[in-house]
């Protein structure tokens, strides 16, 4: 898988290179962030972040034990409402975040390219893998959501794979995210676009395909049996198996679809050395352990294992389709059009 923004510069692999080879692989910079800072962090640190509350809550006690002159403040929301607060924050010259921890990597590679990010590497991104980090150090991947498909125990026999909801192989009601309201929806919309073009939404809307709006949606779709199988983030498909659900989950035969969940410093923050060390919690193993388990997301430390037991980064990302700089540039500058397309086949 090859992250947004991997083509550009190797000054920083070099970096990373020069520290790695000091490091101690079974010693992580774990116990005392604050030491590998200028200063002692103090004051408020604002994140902006689409990280579901139960996940902040749980990282809150541990943030306050590392971090305990520091207050962090939360703007908690969905990716496009944290995308529209952050573009007019923008346009009037008042961006009130000190951090963006988004599920949308084509927002946080808008924001790279503009220019809004403080270089940073935090010794902990050594652990993950090159392809989750940006090698101009505007941005890491702090997290992994994987797009999936799921069925009820008691449905027909499940689609194996994405192709099989466009192609008519599979014979059943599919329930989709609505792209135009939600990130992630969106994300595996760029994807199928790209393998499939302009068929992929054609195809979809023929076979009946139900646009239910957000993740929630899709799962309730599913699980009272208004549609056969949906395509869902891996991480509420398991939420709501631990819940009880008879939801079952497949991995789709083509590759899951992956959304790193970047993690940048604006360079207009007025605290860089508190900010910087959020970010260092944020990636620390304590701080990675708990995203796996309160937020049923892959961690980016290849140490760990994934959500429910199931498999760490590395395997996800071998079992995933791979990200590349075309899919990139179509999710960036095509994003529209995309969108567009999309509407016109459901508006028939």
């Amino acid at each position: 898988m090859s992250f947004p923004a991997l083509v550009r510069g190797a000054a920083l692999a070099l970096a990373l290179a020069a520290l790695a080879s000091c490091r101690i692989e079974s010693a992580a910079p774990s116990s005392d962030v604050a030491a590998t800072h200028e200063g002692t962090p103090s004051g408020e640190v604002w994140v902006y972040t689409s990280m579901y509350q139960h996940v902040l809550d749980a990282l809150e006690p541990l943030l306050k034990e590392r971090l305990p002159g520091v207050t962090v403040r939360w703007y908690q929301a969905g990716s496009e409402k944290v995308a529209s607060r952050l573009d007019a924050e923008r346009a009037a010259g008042a961006v009130r975040a000190d951090i963006l921890a988004a599920s949308d990597p084509f927002l946080v590679e808008r924001l790279a390219r503009a220019g809004d990010f403080l270089p940073y590497a935090s010794p902990h991104v050594l652990r993950a893998p090159r392809s989750l980090v940006d090698l101009d150090a505007r941005f890491a991947a702090i997290r992994v959501s994987t797009m999936v498909l799921v069925h009820r125990e008691d449905s027909a026999p499940p689609p194996t794979s994405f192709a099989a909801l466009v192609d008519g192989s599979w014979k059943g009601r599919v329930a989709i995210g609505d792209p135009l309201t939600s990130g992630t929806a969106f994300t595996w919309a760029v994807f199928c676009h790209a393998r499939h073009g302009d068929a992929c939404f054609t195809g979809l809307r023929e076979r009946g395909a139900i646009v239910a709006g957000g993740n929630a949606a899709v799962l309730q779709k599913v699980e009272s049996g208004e549609a056969d199988a949906g395509v869902l983030l891996l991480e509420n498909a398991l939420t709501a198996r631990a819940r009880g659900s008879r939801l079952q989950v497949v991995w789709p035969t083509d590759g899951a679809v992956t959304i790193p969940g970047p993690v940048a410093l604006f360079k207009s923050t007025p605290n860089p050395v508190a900010a910087k060390a959020v970010v260092d919690v944020l990636l620390s193993p304590e701080g990675q352990r708990l995203i796996v388990e309160k937020g049923d997301m892959n961690a980016v430390d290849p140490r760990l294992d994934g959500p429910r037991g199931g498999p760490g980064v590395e395997a996800l990302l071998e079992r995933a389709q791979p990200w590349t700089p075309a899919l990139l540039e179509q999710g960036l500058t095509r994003g529209g059009a995309l969108k567009e397309a999309f509407s016109r086949a459901f508006s028939r």
